[in-house]
């Protein structure tokens, strides 16, 4: 080369268009990194995941999500079977499948939409892999079962803890949208048609979207899964003080404030709080908001009736959130335990001498509710267990020994329930 002669300037290959709905998909991907790699619960992942997607792509980015944790064990037995070496469990390639395939067979994604916009999400080499995994798998007729498998940790757990039926329930009960339930202020407020499963409870089916459902607006009743409604039931009715402790989104609190009891509502997280706030207008029901720890504050004086919803491992709630499964491992059980011993010990001291303290967590995990109990009981004398009186509960629930444990299966030919533990006890009298 002459020493005049000009270098060639570099050359800049730019990186070809996304097609047109990869950004769910590349969403999907962060959201599946998140809760299996990081850890987090899956609507907490969402707003940073899904960050410039406008409604619909951010519904799709979560729908994939949910629906690939849902048929997580069956995706992978899929992509297992179909590669000659195993991918590693935190392999793009292995995600960028999981998302394809459950778009394809589970979501009613035309196969050649679902690879198109699954493939930007790999580079170089994988791309191939994907691309030809898929396609084997696609071609060969591949399809899920119509009842997923749980993840081989959780069932070995549950079925220890309750049984085969039990296992097979859940299994059962994931497959499935669960449905949408309602709590009325009162049996005779305005709210949509649906299934009674209770004087103030309905249950919809195919829900449309809640803000626009009849009621919604004139705040007469707010969504809360059946289960979850049981804690309140079981305080009763005012008047009187009540204390519900962790009581965000307020559900519950609301629960209190309708049967006429003068309730303070304590919660840890100010934007937790900002919601309850948000449903309590709404619905117009009255209660006093407090932000603090339940470690660090305390009553001014005794209440009469004090609803403990426990900070839990949430395994109960597994149907709406699926995440719970990959994320409520043994090390995450066992701190939720210590900190619900200490709260239910704290609050034992709030209740005046006869007056009733209801503790409950939404696990599916005995140490979180049947060893709690044990627990407490031997270190409160002061404290005996009330059953459930006749009428108190909706139509499907008993308890046993006293106290209330839903299961999978639980109403499962009415649509099922969350999987909640429940006691209610009594102080004794000076």
């Amino acid at each position: 080369m002459s020493s005049s002669a000009k270098p060639r300037p570099p050359v800049h290959h730019r990186r070809p268009a996304d097609p047109p709905g990869t950004a769910p998909r590349r969403a999907a991907l962060r959201l599946l990194d998140a809760v299996l790699r990081r850890g987090e619960p899956l609507e907490a992942a969402l707003p940073q995941a899904t960050r410039g997607l406008e409604g619909p792509d951010r519904g799709l980015a979560h729908a994939i999500a949910a629906e690939t944790l849902r048929r997580l064990p069956d995706l992978d037995s899929l992509i297992d079977s179909a590669t000659r070496q195993v991918l590693p469990e935190d392999a793009k390639a292995r995600s960028a499948l999981r998302i394809a395939l459950v778009q394809t067979l589970a979501l009613g994604t035309p196969p050649h939409a679902a690879i198109a916009t699954v493939l930007p999400l790999v580079d170089g080499g994988p791309r191939k892999l994907v691309h030809g995994v898929f396609g084997a798998l696609t071609r060969g007729g591949a399809t899920l079962p119509d009842v997923p498998a749980l993840p081989p940790a959780i069932a070995a757990r549950w079925r220890a803890s309750w049984g085969e039926d039990v296992v097979a329930a859940a299994a059962r009960a994931i497959a499935v949208p669960p449905p949408l339930d309602l709590t009325l202020a009162a049996p005779d407020a305005l709210a949509p048609e649906g299934d009674s499963l209770a004087a103030d409870q309905r249950r919809l089916r195919d829900a449309a979207p809640v803000a626009q459902l009849p009621g919604f607006t004139e705040g007469t009743w707010w969504v809360q899964d059946v289960a979850a409604s049981l804690p309140a039931r079981l305080i009763g009715r005012g008047p009187g003080r009540a204390l519900d402790l962790c009581a965000a989104p307020g559900g519950k609190t609301m629960q209190l404030a309708a049967a006429r009891w003068d309730v303070t509502a304590l919660e840890i997280s100010p934007s937790r709080a900002a919601r309850l706030h948000e449903n309590l207008a709404r619905t117009k029901q009255p209660a006093t908001v407090v932000i603090a720890d339940a470690m660090d504050w305390a009553p001014s004086e005794p209440v009469d009736a004090l609803l403990l919803d426990a900070p839990c491992s949430a395994t109960g709630i597994f149907r709406r959130h699926p995440d719970v499964l990959y994320r409520a491992h043994a090390g995450i059980i066992a701190d939720m335990a210590a900190l619900q011993a200490q709260l239910f010990d704290r609050a034992a001291a709030w209740v005046r001498p006869g007056g009733r303290l209801v503790y409950a967590t939404c696990s599916l995990e005995p140490e979180e509710g049947e060893a709690q109990l044990e627990r407490f009981l031997a270190a409160h004398p002061d404290y005996a267990i009330e059953p459930p009186r006749p009428g108190e509960l909706p139509h499907g629930f008993s308890a046993q020994s006293g106290y209330l444990r839903t299961l999978p299966g639980t109403l499962e030919d009415a649509g099922g329930c969350d999987g909640f533990f429940i006691v209610r006890l009594v102080r004794a009298s000076a």
